[in-house]
């Protein structure tokens, strides 16, 4: 009965503690295990649930080897989801910050929403997942700029 006890638990463990796999795919990986940095070169791809992250560089910082923060450069391009909406991005650099569940895109940021069409174009775009909002700077007396269609 004990025995029987004890299974169910770590069962039950297993499943209210469930980990999301991260799957991350590159031509060339360096890991520094006593900075906690992965740099990772060449085509590179992440996949966390239905969220991708495509870029030519990616550096990942870890603590306690568990990722913190993510930092794509080169052609970094994205797919998330969110609240049954799926958004394309683009920028110079895109850094993710697992904590706060934040996306930062920084230099020609785009945001597109595949549903609707709409965009957000700017100098930098920050994406609060947790608290779904929305945050478009743009410098040097540019303007952010937001597209979207209106029904007549």
């Amino acid at each position: 009965m004990v025995f029987r006890t004890v299974i169910f638990l770590c069962l039950l463990n297993l499943f209210a503690f469930s980990v999301q796999k991260i799957e991350v795919y590159a031509k060339d990986f360096y890991l520094d295990e006593k900075n906690e940095t992965s740099v990772l070169t060449g085509n590179v791809e992440v996949k966390k649930g239905n969220d991708v992250l495509n870029s030519q560089k990616l550096v990942i910082y870890m603590k306690d080897k568990q990722p913190i923060k993510y930092i794509a450069t080169k052609d970094a391009k994205f797919k998330i989801i969110m609240k049954d909406k799926t958004y394309h991005g683009s920028g110079d650099e895109f850094i993710y910050n697992v904590a706060k569940d934040t996306y930062e895109i920084n230099g020609n940021a785009k945001i597109t929403e595949m549903q609707t069409k709409k965009e957000l174009i700017g100098d930098k775009i920050i994406v609060d997942r947790k608290n779904m909002t929305y945050r478009v700077v743009s410098k040097d007396k540019k303007p952010a700029k937001f597209v979207f269609e209106v029904k007549e």
